[in-house]
């Protein structure tokens, strides 16, 4: 979803914004559906130890995973509400393709590491996660430098898509956390 809600970004793309922000309403009945099926299932058969480890990890990670969906839907939103302009300038887009080119690795990656339950590649998406933190704070120099003559809504705009992508890489690393967590049955340390 975040890949498409970046080319719906930096082409403004109203069409794909829109793909965007229904796909948001399908991911957050699947949670629901998830959500709704761990209850009962906890409530039914009383879990313990891994099984309810399980479980309680599942709420978590449906939650993560809804909110990056979330965070994809809002930079959507905010290429539907600047179209048919682009909300970003051009100093802007190649750092925001980039930010959008690092959180499809992570999220590619993320959807690895849930169907395989790798450990290493969950400790190593951490580090990934730096890419796109340091992405973040690269738009924010742009944003800050005194040459800078941007439109107050552009950069409002661009404050807020950073931040959303920030979040999304965010998220994905707690999902690897708890991948960790219910492989180990402990917690990975932060670095």
């Amino acid at each position: 979803a975040m890949a498409k809600a970046t080319i719906a970004l930096v082409e403004a793309n109203v069409s794909l914004a829109e793909d965007v922000i229904a796909a948001d309403e399908a991911i957050d009945q699947y949670q629901h559906a998830l959500d709704a099926k761990v209850i009962d299932i906890m409530a039914r058969q009383q879990p313990v130890a891994v099984d309810l480890r399980t479980l309680v990890a599942s709420l978590r990670i449906s939650a993560d995973l809804e909110r990056m969906g979330d965070f994809a839907h809002h930079v959507a939103r905010i290429a539907r509400m600047r179209y048919p302009e682009r909300a970003l300038s051009s100093e802007l887009i190649a750092v925001v393709s980039d930010l959008g080119a690092a959180s499809a690795r992570i999220c590619t990656k993320t959807a690895y590491i849930l169907q395989t339950m790798d450990i290493e590649q969950a400790l190593e998406l951490e580090r990934d996660d730096d890419e796109v933190d340091r992405l973040h704070k690269q738009l924010f120099r742009i944003l800050l430098d005194e040459k800078n003559t941007l439109p107050i809504e552009t950069a409002i705009d661009t404050t807020l898509i950073g931040r959303y992508y920030e979040r999304f890489a965010d998220h994905a690393v707690s999902v690897a956390r708890r991948v960790y967590y219910l492989v180990t049955g402990e917690y990975a340390s932060k670095e």
